[in-house]
């Protein structure tokens, strides 16, 4: 009969830092400006190269300024979201492990 795996304890939820927090939401509020300066920066220049091209359907700039304007910020979303989760501490939260080894046992 195969042995489960046994279920860790549960650990006591830490309250995070209110300061720390705010610090790292400031952060990712100011990066994301940034990340929407870039993306219009993107649009821009991609639709620039587009006309410099030769004729161009109105559906073909369209379809382009909102790929290249998501793409650009679901980009920089993500990577604000990955230095927020850092900055507020939610990361070293979840990389403290149980106090369980590959074997099960303690």
């Amino acid at each position: 009969m195969p042995r489960h795996d046994p279920i860790p304890p549960r650990r006591p939820r830490r309250l995070p830092d209110s300061g720390r927090a705010a610090f790292a939401w400031r952060q990712f509020r100011k990066s994301m400006h940034w990340t929407m300066l870039a993306a219009g920066l993107m649009i821009i220049l991609s639709l620039l190269w587009l006309w410099s091209t030769g004729p161009v359907s109105l559906h073909m700039l369209v379809a382009t300024a909102l790929g290249v304007g998501f793409s650009v910020f679901v980009a920089g979303a993500l990577m604000g979201l990955l230095f927020l989760s850092d900055t507020s501490g939610h990361d070293e939260d979840a990389a403290q492990g149980d106090s369980y080894d590959d074997d099960g046992e303690r």
